[in-house]
């Protein structure tokens, strides 16, 4: 395995993933990973559908914070609708041992997954950004962060995900690096924006509450309150897209290190995916329990297909 991905030759490690010595062991546990994702799949669907319902109608975010939530309720969605079930076809095809069909399977969910993935971590961190830019800009905020620039930048982070992943077909250990660089990056910036925020947050009520009068006071106050709910919403589905992706980083990462690919490495790789497609199962659920205007929007949605 060391020399084919070093080399950067695509077919020698993916006849490795569909090979019976390093998967003939894994049976059981692939066959209880299949039923558990059958389930997620279908929440991650249903959810994350809901969502995009919510989101259409008229919720009272600003444009630019509902593009970015619809941005990651899409690539959430299509986790349930593509990445998943390519997911499960391929281990079946394990289990059954139908390796041409093995084959064209891990092909195809190596690019779907990597693209949805590489979506949602840098759609998080453009959502850290934008809510520092909301704090540090004031009344420049909305002049600044338009519906057409988050537009662009949304198109750029789909278009880098989609150009990273194909590298795998160039040169598999350069695109493993891209993964992780972008990783690396994206979790540096989201701290960073993190950081400043509760440091301005700090400042801003220390020097609030000493110099402004009462009712610039409790102005601050509503206006601090209704962005500490939105920070809070962010800061949610930033610390559940951490847990929920670092073991399969570091099992990605441990793989890449050793010289081979031992059979309980193979499954702690397919264990560690699970997690990552619990993500976007979780993230509606985040929203319903966060946003008020989408829980309500959400139970309006239920309620009338309950009834019809």
């Amino acid at each position: 395995m060391a020399n084919s991905t070093n080399q950067g030759m695509w077919q020698p490690y993916e006849l490795l993933f569909c090979s019976v010595e390093l998967t003939e062991s894994s049976h059981t546990p692939l066959v209880c990973m299949v039923v558990i994702n059958i389930l997620l799949a279908v929440t991650a669907f249903v959810g994350n559908l809901l969502i995009l319902v919510a989101l259409g109608k008229n919720c009272p975010l600003h444009p630019p914070s509902k593009l970015l939530l619809r941005s990651l309720t899409v690539s959430d969605l299509c986790v349930g609708i593509l990445a998943e079930p390519t997911f499960i076809a391929y281990w079946l095809s394990v289990v059954k041992k139908k390796m041409n069909f093995c084959l064209f399977a891990h092909r195809t969910i190596y690019v779907t997954g990597n693209v949805l993935c590489a979506v949602s971590i840098l759609t998080m961190t453009t959502i850290a950004v934008e809510r520092l830019l909301a704090l540090t800009l004031g009344l420049r905020y909305r002049q600044v962060v338009t519906l057409k620039r988050t537009s662009v930048l949304l198109t750029i982070c789909w278009a880098v995900s989609i150009a990273g992943s194909t590298l795998h077909f160039v040169d598999y250990t350069l695109s493993l690096w891209f993964g992780y660089m972008a990783c690396l990056i994206s979790l540096v910036i989201s701290t960073f924006c993190y950081g400043k925020i509760f440091r301005t947050l700090r400042l801003h009520h220390r020097n609030r509450v000493h110099q402004q009068p009462a009712q610039s006071i409790q102005t601050f106050q509503r206006n601090a309150m209704r962005y500490k709910k939105a920070l809070n919403t962010a800061l949610w589905l930033q610390v559940t897209l951490v847990i929920c992706y670092f073991p399969y980083v570091a099992v990605a990462f441990i793989s890449s290190a050793v010289s081979r690919m031992s059979p309980a490495l193979f499954l702690a790789r397919q264990i560690t995916l699970t997690l990552i497609f619990l993500n976007s199962s979780l993230n509606p659920i985040l929203y319903c329990w966060k946003i008020n205007e989408i829980r309500n929007s959400v139970k309006e949605t239920l309620t009338k297909l309950y009834y019809k």
